[in-house]
């Protein structure tokens, strides 16, 4: 026996703030989602799965109309029209969907149960999946403890959309234990809700297979499913497939050794076309190290992020979708610089450890309420987020002590 397991599909989940970045493939990453289902569905029938299990967040909160649900009920009727039965089970960002429950699904589609655990059993193929979706977004229960016993002589899934203990940039719903999952005896545990593969148990297998196609550029990696495979009502394999069809990457070079902003762009050149082949790669560049080229960077910023950009278009389907400069100026003051220095790491590290005052500092300025709306929000000016916040605070200190070193040795 075969089954698929797949979750987070979030089918035409948004993209936002590709029209500010100067040649983004919108319309590429716009689809990519919908594309990554149909390898989905490709994958399934090309390996004559028993059954492919989708655990939760199969859409993206409310569709501003039908589109999105059509196109996933058309993808299920091509598994049906070769047999192959869903099991399926709601997420969080399901549960928000207010068109789900008015449009019907085909008949291979079994669509558990959101008020109690519901067993589908398949006598044929030797199967039994047990689950419960999400009757609303802010599930804190633990559905695990009502999950039924196991079904003899079947081979028995576990479906669940959790966060198990709490995963790193996910909210924590449905929380159990992994001895929770364990004590119920079944053979698989399908998880979703976690957007990075972990294999979290062999024995039994469970397993969160990650999302099919990463959303943004906090999801790197290869994105896919997870195809196990079944004998004697045990797991041989359960191997990872990818599906993705536009990958996110995060790039950090260190150009300690460059001089300056022509000989920093060409580092950048060659970790670009050293990057591992695949589809359509999104990149964010992050320049590290100590370096001459530090003020440079920082006084011709513009320049810098357009001359990766256009080295980057001579390397296939490669987007560079944002440059960061994290590098710091040289650590060789001369003695006059020194307690100008010296006083401005003491200010520095008052402001680290004061977040309020750093961000009065930042929302004080006479600029900040005349800034466009397009400069705020997630990849603009974000003085409510700590990390935007620390992250443009070192970014300033390091620019200064740069101009101060700089300025001693003319």
């Amino acid at each position: 026996m075969k089954l698929l397991h797949a979750a987070d599909l979030h089918i035409d989940s948004p993209l936002r703030g590709l029209s500010a970045y100067e040649g983004a493939p919108a319309e590429k990453l716009r689809t990519a989602s919908r594309r990554a289902l149909e390898n989905l569905v490709a994958l399934a029938i090309s390996e004559s799965v028993d059954g492919v299990l989708l655990a939760g967040d199969v859409y993206d909160g409310d569709w501003p109309d039908f589109q999105t649900g059509l196109f996933f009920g058309r993808q299920m009727s091509l598994l049906g029209r070769e047999g192959i039965p869903v099991y399926l089970v709601s997420g969080n960002h399901d549960a928000q969907n207010r068109m789900t429950r008015q449009l019907r699904l085909p008949d291979n589609v079994h669509m558990l149960d959101i008020n109690e655990p519901q067993t589908v059993r398949d006598e044929a193929r030797g199967l039994a999946v047990h689950g419960q979706g999400f009757a609303h977004r802010d599930v804190t229960d633990n559905l695990a403890l009502s999950y039924p016993a196991p079904c003899r002589d079947l081979f028995n899934v576990g479906l669940l959309h959790t966060a198990l203990t709490g995963r790193d940039g996910h909210d924590n719903y449905a929380p159990c234990t992994v001895n929770d999952l364990s004590s119920k005896g079944y053979d698989y545990w399908a998880l979703g809700h976690v957007h990075t593969r972990e294999v979290v148990s062999e024995d039994p297998w469970i397993v969160f297979p990650g999302n099919i196609q990463g959303r943004h550029a906090r999801e790197t990696g290869p994105k896919g499913c997870t195809l196990v495979t079944v004998e004697d009502l045990r797991v041989v394999s359960a191997v990872h497939h990818d599906l993705d069809v536009a990958r996110w990457e995060h790039l950090r070079v260190d150009i300690s050794e460059a001089d300056d902003l022509d000989s920093a762009a060409d580092l950048v050149s060659h970790q670009l076309r050293v990057l591992p082949p695949g589809p359509l790669r999104a990149v964010r560049v992050s320049v590290t190290g100590r370096s001459a080229a530090h003020l440079e960077l920082w006084r011709e910023e513009h320049r810098f992020v357009n001359e990766v950009r256009s080295l980057a278009n001579d390397l296939g389907e490669l987007w560079v979708e944002k440059v960061r400069n994290e590098t710091q100026p040289p650590d060789t003051p001369d003695e006059g610089a020194a307690g100008l220095l010296a006083d401005l790491r003491r200010t520095a590290k008052v402001l680290r450890a004061n977040e309020d005052a750093l961000r009065k500092l930042v929302t004080g300025s006479p600029l900040y309420p005349v800034l466009p709306p397009e400069a705020l929000g997630r990849d603009g000016i974000r003085p409510e987020n700590s990390e935007w916040l620390q992250r443009i605070g070192d970014g300033a200190i390091d620019l200064l002590e740069s101009m101060i070193t700089e300025g001693r040795s003319r």
